[in-house]
């Protein structure tokens, strides 16, 4: 079939990309073009293109596999690892829609069935409103993720609610021990000893207030800006019973007024601060400790392309979320006073986190859907599956940042060595 829907979209695509597709492609006339050996795109309905015509690349993509338009057979790791090979080698880079190719598109468009009015984005997707990082406009973004159901984020992680990348001290390690020993290690850098006060600033699900407080008998601030983890985080309090040692908060960084800790630690919340008020979060940051007193910040990087993790997750996962490279991330640091003292890479860690929770979600998709929707169940499939890859690729990182707020005289306070696991 050589005049097929498959093969006119085949040409005009390795026309415009100057080499063959790397994955397969199935019309939703059955016919299939590609390597046999590859992940084959499926687009099940002309809306499907119609997605893409009206929002090229990744955007119009997303909308079309959450909405179910467009699906993928085989493996989905394989098939993002391919299209980045293909942005790698340049191919991407060199598309250009000039007037010709683009009257050449809506031609073969209006050939195929395709043109029409533009369909509704997924309901999964983010509509904000409001100033960029105002507090109000804040508080929605984070009840978009956070606020999905306690339950799905029960089913998708370990039993210490930890969201955010694992220590694998070893290849054989579970999750669950990876993030046991992720607390223990921010606890120990932190030094935290028995009566010591500790602030989690965007404290999640409580993993770091539970472990602190059960294991190193500190007591225990917490805030966060979602309401579903703050009713989650009050009921493992009293589980525990600790109560009577640790608060939990519904409340901004900006309106923190406390008097100083001892420890503060912010582990993958400085993402959602955004760049204009970055400082801010640094200088509250210091304004929380005590002289002498350390900071724990674990944080995602990235350079300065797509520093709001490119369209799919701007739209569909963490909305307004920054990302800044490592060197910034410092800079801001010592422009509020502190000093550094040390900086873990955890990236490759990242990936077998962000792969074991893949694992989790494949192996119960059917409840997740019961949970959050096919639509809801496919963003964190896609959502998942490409932050693996963009860790595993250096497209982002993570890194686990030590620092201390020294006295007026210069002093930290911390030996000259020191093991920290």
């Amino acid at each position: 079939m050589p005049n097929s829907s498959c093969h006119r979209l085949v040409d005009f695509v390795e026309k415009l990309l100057g080499v063959a597709l790397p994955v397969g492609l199935r019309t939703w006339d059955g016919v299939r073009i590609g390597p046999s050996d590859a992940p084959t795109v499926v687009l099940r309905n002309r809306r499907a293109l119609r997605r893409l015509l009206y929002s090229p690349g990744e955007l119009g993509l997303a909308r079309a596999y959450v909405s179910g338009d467009l699906d993928v057979e085989g493996d989905l790791t394989e098939g993002f690892r391919r299209i980045w090979a293909l942005t790698r080698s340049g191919a991407l880079n060199r598309v250009r829609l000039g007037p010709r190719e683009w009257a050449e598109a809506v031609r073969l468009a209006a050939s195929l069935g395709v043109l029409g009015l533009p369909p509704r984005p997924p309901a999964e997707e983010a509509r904000l409103k409001g100033r960029l990082h105002s507090l109000l406009r804040d508080k929605a973004a984070i009840a978009h993720h956070y606020d999905t159901s306690n339950a799905f984020y029960q089913l998708l992680l370990d039993e210490s609610m930890a969201y955010s990348s694992a220590y694998f001290r070893f290849e054989e390690t579970s999750l669950a021990q990876a993030q046991w020993d992720k607390l223990e290690m921010i606890c120990r850098k932190l030094g935290l000893q028995p009566g010591m006060r500790l602030l989690d600033v965007g404290c999640g699900w409580g993993s770091l207030l539970v472990h602190a407080a059960k294991h190193h008998g500190v007591e225990a601030v917490g805030i966060t800006l979602s309401a579903e983890q703050l009713e989650h985080i009050r009921v493992r309090l009293a589980e525990h019973d600790l109560t009577d040692r640790v608060e939990v908060r519904r409340q901004d960084y900006r309106e923190l007024a406390d008097e100083p800790f001892d420890a503060v630690a912010s582990i993958e919340m400085g993402e959602h601060v955004g760049e204009d008020n970055y400082p801010t979060y640094t200088n509250t940051l210091f304004r929380m400790l005590k002289p002498t007193g350390r900071l724990v910040l674990q944080q995602m990087s990235r350079g300065a392309v797509a520093p709001g993790g490119g369209a799919f997750i701007e739209r569909y996962i963490a909305p307004d979320m920054t990302m800044r490279p490592l060197s910034r991330t410092l800079g801001h640091l010592e422009s509020a006073g502190f000093e550094i003292r040390d900086v873990h890479a955890m990236r490759e860690h990242y990936v077998d986190t962000v792969r074991a929770w893949t694992a989790t979600l494949e192996s119960r998709w059917d409840d997740a859907v019961a949970l959050i929707g096919e639509a809801g169940a496919r963003v964190w499939r896609l959502y998942l599956v490409g932050g693996a890859m963009a860790f595993e690729e250096n497209r982002m990182g993570v890194d686990q940042i030590l620092a201390v707020r020294p006295t007026d005289e210069g002093s930290s306070g911390m030996p000259a060595t020191r093991d920290f696991g």
